[in-house]
């Protein structure tokens, strides 16, 4: 059975299963199956490892088939866990430790498996529909009630119920209040598969309620182990009076700044003092206007890295620190007052003092401009020297590019960032790629998904002067390929000639009409994203050629700042950004015909 089960995701995902998941199969899977015959529900369906909409997480198991009171279709998630034991994480009431884990705590899964539930209901319209159909349960087979007495102290809740394989005959009982014996589970099972999803929640068009009402995003497995971190460390801070540093990683769309504004929202109702920072003036004004939208004082809780160069240390109770791949090596600019430039301090330092848990959430394949030193191994140096505790908390890509493991994994070969060299796109069902042959072509694929309702937006490499607007308003079309050309996004924060602007490039509509580049593109999503991959990056030989002369970013001008070896790394990391803003789609055109026919030949 786990062998045709590894066959299987081998096909669907392009992967095959850790050593581990395989052998989850052949010890749980058993053990819920003979639970289920003497249940009498030899006829339910069982979708294994059932990947949630638009994500790459996928639930154990769900349980199809007939509700034995109503006769609806019925379903249960099913979280299997091998443990034999676990205790409650230094007392938290959501964070579990396993021996097997290490010193790494992991969600409670009784808080895990309802998670899963709510988002279902959340993204699935046959659940969100019919909300009393589903339930979820946590089934410790491996474990008695003694070796997992603190996990039992916790309520019991229709998506979050849990049992040990002592309580197996109680397990049995629950399953058969939820599914009718004799009753084929098939058409539920295929019911639930045919369902439509709906689209995700987009992230900035609710933050002004997410940061009161943190219960419309639900966090996921890493995500939600990342948010109880910083809640316990927050709250340890308090208790304690110690003081942690928590560094969450993770690539394009893992939630990170979902992450964020959760735990902002939580604190912020707790009364704990809270704020938002990020290096990004695009993002952290898009935050504050939509954010603020209703209540205007909400806009000083997001601010910038270089704000906190007079704070007081520990002042905050958690600082924040959103796309902090940006954090700089200083604050101190031309126009910091005199009194404030103190001498060779790294903005990692007044980063780390502000607050008694400073929160890093970052990619490091997003470092896109010289200067740039927010890795997980900078800030583990700068606060190991400060004598700090440092958590760190890994995120799996999940919610952009459609929750497509394979394509986040395609890119980084692609481009070089990852080994193993490019492979041929083999294909994805949540999400699509193709190559333009024209900035024509490309334009016409994301208008008509801009005409039928998505959002769509065209970026390019930093290849073509950027002139201002001129005096009447009119917007310079500076982009200029083959005779189609296009005006770059404004820079500034006012709207010029119907264009929104930098700030709402993304996420206005006005914004189609202009070409975005990384420092508008990163950190915002779109449905189907346009990429143009300039003259400054091209395929020779066998391999990717950066060519300097071809790039007009102004930061990149100076080589005795920025080596050919920096600007090679900062090129690809540019082009991965745009490559993965897309939730469903990228369309990909090159200016240069030999790179061209290369993608040609990898994306059929």
């Amino acid at each position: 059975m786990a062998d045709r089960l590894a066959e299987q995701m081998s096909i669907q995902t392009g992967r095959r299963p850790a050593a581990g998941e395989a052998r989850s199969w052949e010890r749980s899977l058993p053990a819920l199956r003979a639970d289920l015959v003497s249940a009498g529900l030899e006829d339910v369906e069982m979708l294994i490892e059932y990947q949630l909409p638009l994500t790459s997480k996928r639930a154990d198991v769900v349980l199809a088939g007939k509700h034995p009171t109503s006769g609806q279709p019925s379903y249960v998630v099913v979280e299997l866990k091998q443990w034999s034991a676990a205790e409650s994480f230094e007392g938290s009431d959501t964070l579990v430790s396993v021996e097997q884990y290490g010193r790494r705590a992991v969600t409670h899964p009784a808080l895990q498996v309802a998670d899963y539930c709510d988002y279902l209901s959340s993204f699935t319209v046959m659940l969100a529909e019919q909300p009393h159909s589903l339930a979820g349960v946590a089934y410790l087979h491996n474990a008695t009630d003694l070796g997992v007495a603190d996990l039992l102290a916790m309520p019991r809740t229709k998506d979050g119920a849990v049992f040990t394989g002592q309580r197996r005959g109680a397990f049995v009982e629950y399953l058969r209040s939820l599914l009718a014996p004799g009753e084929s589970g098939a058409d539920a099972a295929d019911a639930l598969l045919r369902s439509k999803i709906a689209p995700s929640k987009q992230l900035l068009t609710v933050a002004a309620e997410e940061v009161q009402h943190r219960e419309q995003f639900v966090l996921l497995d890493e995500q939600r182990d990342a948010y109880e971190h910083v809640m316990h460390a927050v709250e340890r801070a308090r208790r304690a009076n110690t003081k942690t540093a928590v560094v969450v990683s993770g690539g394009p769309g893992s939630g990170k700044s979902v992450i964020a504004l959760s735990v902002m929202g939580e604190l912020s109702r707790q009364g704990r003092s809270v704020m938002h920072a990020t290096g990004s003036r695009s993002f952290t004004m898009t935050l504050r206007k939509v954010a603020g939208r209703r209540a205007p004082r909400v806009q000083k809780l997001f601010t910038y890295f270089n704000s906190f160069m007079s704070a007081e240390p520990n002042d905050l109770d958690c600082l924040i620190l959103d796309e902090a791949h940006r954090i700089r090596e200083t604050s101190v600019s031309r126009y910091t007052r005199k009194e404030l430039r103190t001498a060779g301090r790294p903005q990692i330092h007044e980063l780390l003092a502000a607050a008694k848990v400073p929160v890093f959430l970052l990619d490091e394949h997003q470092v896109v401009r010289p200067g740039e030193m927010g890795t997980v191994e900078d800030i583990e140096a700068h606060a190991g020297g400060l004598g700090l505790r440092v958590e760190h908390i890994n995120l799996n890509d999940q919610f952009r590019c459609g929750g497509s493991e394979v394509y986040v994994e395609w890119v980084l070969r692609l481009l070089g960032l990852k080994p193993g060299g490019p492979i041929e796109w083999k294909g994805d069902d949540g999400f699509s790629v193709s190559v333009a042959d024209t900035p024509q072509e490309l334009e016409h694929m994301l208008a008509t998904r801009q005409g039928d309702g998505y959002s769509a937006r065209m970026a390019a490499g930093y290849c073509w002067p950027w002139s201002d607007p001129r005096p009447d308003g009119s917007l310079v079309d500076d982009v200029e390929i083959d005779g189609w050309s296009h005006p770059w996004n404004l820079r500034g924060d006012r709207s010029v000639g119907g264009a929104p602007p930098a700030a709402l490039w993304a996420s206005d509509p006005a914004g189609f009409g202009q070409v975005g580049c990384v420092y508008t593109a990163q950190g915002f999503e779109y449905d189907h994203a346009g990429v143009i991959i300039g003259p400054d990056f091209v395929w020779r030989d066998g391999r990717w050629c950066t060519v300097r002369d071809a790039n007009k970013d102004p930061d990149f001008r100076n080589r005795t700042k920025v080596s050919d070896q920096q600007f090679d790394r900062l090129v690809r990391n540019v082009y991965k950004v745009l490559l993965t803003r897309g939730m469903e789609s990228v369309t990909v055109y090159s200016t240069d015909p030999q790179t061209r026919d290369f993608l040609r030949r990898l994306i059929p």
